[in-house]
């Protein structure tokens, strides 16, 4: 007898339908067709033990899985329970009326019950979308799966609940979860906020910036000056997710395997800082089973590199690309693999190796030329991706102690969400581009247009202070920003004054 049950394959941060077909015949061989790995092959064992547990037995005839479409790789230990239930009904042990109306994921352990998968979510996107009644899966993924309505999501701990509710013998009321009503209540609730940050004025007023235009920043200054706990709280300042952006975020962790246990919808923008030990391949994804890198985990949000030039050359390298096209391509011999990535970066750096170049107080003790040596670890291509540079000055003891109450996070991100507002009524018949930093250059000349004062501010600037050709452009798309979070039609001199101090690294002789 041939029985069919339906799992899918996670390609990307997108799913696709998988058939499983059972046929039990005469003869003694055990047979799994359509490009399973290793994990998948390994099924047999776990689902034979799962299966004796409950009183069942595995065929001592002729077994034939084919897992369809044959061309594409099925991969991981998720077909487990799929497996098991095709040839209980393949074999006439159970009777399984409604089989083929739920797709099925899960994987076994030798006492039958049911271990988490990956990809629960756009596993239940693609089954909603193909017409299923429900998705059977582990217990401990139902929340995340109940983020898609009108579909039955029917959360089981182990092999003889999934038996016995298809049987009919066991009620499960599928699980259910309000996603607008839980996005909406998560959104406000923030781990950091700028309130608790004494001083830095001048920093806050540069993350603000970068938050309404979506600019990327680098921060350069002495150890324990603050850098790492601003850029903490960069989140709590940017304008809310969608419910969409929400959606796009929590596939990509649920591809990763990243949502953790009874997780659910990702509400707040994600902030990922990767230790500069980072490889190349964990920072922007891939490897022999393609996984999302850490720049697709902060889609949608942060990626904060502390310590920028102790990171490797070809790690920092492979970001070029991604901050320029905002997604990841992995290419392979038989596939290619796309994963978003459209973050903002933040990134930190002392100014030289000792870390007290330019302080105040302390001495610099490195020898001649090695704070240039040092700050030409991070290419000029990379520095021209970035708009900011700012250099960030230890806090005073006064400021530190003061009882002075600072400007909250919810205060700056209303003035944020405003500048945003504009611009995206700026960029309306341009869907792709909604923030001042997403400009290419001959869009800049149209929206940036600058009076003669500015003009020669400008102009002046560039020749006093050294400043590269690559930053033309971008001084004019932060003085857009400024202008937009002042409520400004037209660039004014302020504002250029303002946004040409975020551009010390172009400035020649910066470092001596």
């Amino acid at each position: 007898m041939v029985a069919k049950t339906f799992g899918s394959a996670v390609s990307g941060v997108d799913a696709k339908l998988i058939t499983i077909e059972v046929n039990v015949g005469q003869g003694t061989s055990f047979y799994m067709v359509g490009l399973p790995d290793s994990a998948v092959k390994e099924s047999q064992q776990r689902v034979e033990s799962a299966l004796k547990y409950f009183g069942y037995r595995m065929p001592r005839q002729k077994v034939v899985i084919n897992l369809a479409p044959a061309d594409i790789r099925k991969e991981g230990s998720s077909y487990d329970l799929t497996i098991a239930l095709g040839i209980l009904k393949a074999s006439e042990q159970v009777q399984f009326p409604e089989l083929e109306n739920y797709v099925i994921m899960g994987e076994l352990s030798l006492d039958g019950k049911l271990r988490p998968v990956k990809g629960v979510l756009p596993i239940a996107i693609e089954a909603r979308k193909q017409g299923f009644k429900g998705f059977i899966l582990p217990k401990e993924n139902a929340t995340e799966a109940s983020i898609v309505n009108k579909l039955d999501i029917i959360g089981v701990e182990t092999l003889e609940e999934a038996i016995n509710f298809l049987e009919g013998e066991l009620e499960i009321s599928p699980m259910v979860t309000d996603t607008r009503d839980l996005f909406f209540n998560s959104l406000e609730k923030y781990e950091f906020d700028f309130m608790d940050v004494q001083g830095q004025e001048n920093i806050k007023r540069a993350m603000e910036i970068a938050a309404a235009g979506g600019h990327n920043v680098i921060m350069i200054g002495p150890p324990g000056a603050g850098k790492t706990m601003l850029a903490k709280r960069l989140p709590s300042i940017l304008p809310p997710l969608t419910l969409q952006e929400a959606l796009e975020t929590t596939k990509i962790h649920s591809v990763a395997g990243k949502l953790g246990r009874h997780a659910s919808l990702i509400a707040q923008r994600p902030f990922r800082s990767p230790h500069h030990t980072i490889s190349d391949v964990a920072l922007v994804g891939g490897g022999g089973n393609p996984q999302p890198g850490e720049i697709s985990l902060s889609h949608n949000g942060v990626l904060f590199l502390d310590e920028l030039p102790e990171f490797k050359r070809t790690v920092l390298e492979v970001m070029r690309q991604p901050l320029e096209e905002r997604k990841v391509t992995i290419s392979r011999a038989k596939v290619s693999v796309d994963y978003p990535a459209n973050f903002m970066l933040i990134a930190s750096m002392n100014p030289c190796p000792c870390g007290y170049y330019n302080h105040p107080e302390k001495e610099c003790v490195c020898g001649p030329g090695i704070v240039q040596r040092y700050l030409n670890k991070v290419s000029g291509p990379l520095l021209d991706r970035i708009d900011l540079h700012v250099e960030v000055t230890p806090v005073k003891f006064d400021e530190m102690t003061s009882t002075r109450k600072t400007e909250s996070s919810k205060a700056i991100r209303e003035r944020v969400i405003m500048g945003r507002e504009a611009q995206v009524k700026r960029f309306i018949d341009n869907p792709e581009i909604y923030c001042n930093a997403m400009m290419p250059s001959h869009m800049v000349k149209e929206v940036c247009k600058i009076n003669e004062a500015g003009k020669l501010l400008l102009k002046t600037a560039m020749e006093r202070l050294g400043l590269s050709a690559r930053a033309y452009d971008r001084i004019l798309k932060v003085s857009r920003t400024i202008a937009d979070l002042a409520q400004s039609q037209d660039i004014k001199v302020e504002h250029l004054a303002e946004a040409i101090q975020y551009r010390s690294l172009d400035r020649e002789g910066w470092a001596g």
